[in-house]
């Protein structure tokens, strides 16, 4: 029963931990330009898998693209010239998270905007049923037609 405990145990751990797709012989020799790499992979779609950052992803493109992030790293450039090196060739899709810019502002205020109308208009449907009828047109009756509720009311009483 306690080596079932343990193997929970260590079950558990191994599945917490997240699989990176980074091949031993990527890794940078300078750490603080490996979590850089890490960082920027992190932040870019993988072209093949595209739910994926290349950090995660098995791909062959996201592995050359990881490979150019490190390259470009290694020359010194900073982290915005990198990416913007990246857009530039393979464009804006290429990032997970994309650039509040004018040619993406659509893409950004697309969500509140709909959200914001669907409220508006569930707002102006429930004020509408609200006001008793519903918007209809209220119409009198005829005499004729109050004295004939009269005798059905009076013989549903007579009956029940």
């Amino acid at each position: 029963m306690r080596w079932l405990a343990a193997g929970a145990v260590a079950f558990s751990l191994f599945v917490g931990v997240p699989a990176h797709a980074v091949q031993p012989d990527e890794i940078m020799q300078d750490p603080a330009k490996e979590a850089r790499a890490r960082q920027l992979s992190k932040e870019l779609r993988c072209m093949v898998c595209q739910n994926q950052s290349i950090d995660d992803s098995d791909a062959p493109l996201a592995r050359d693209l990881r490979l150019l992030v490190r390259e470009r790293i290694a020359t010194g450039e900073s982290d915005k010239q990198v990416m913007d090196f990246l857009v530039a060739r393979y464009g804006e899709f290429v990032l997970l998270k994309p650039r509040l810019e004018l040619h993406t502002l659509l893409l950004w205020l697309l969500t509140p905007l709909v959200l914001m109308a669907g409220a508006g208009a569930l707002w102006w449907q429930n004020r509408r049923r609200n006001r008793g009828n519903g918007g209809a047109p209220t119409v009198a009756l005829t005499a004729e037609e109050e004295a004939r509720i009269e005798r059905l009311l009076q013989a549903q009483d007579k009956s029940s």
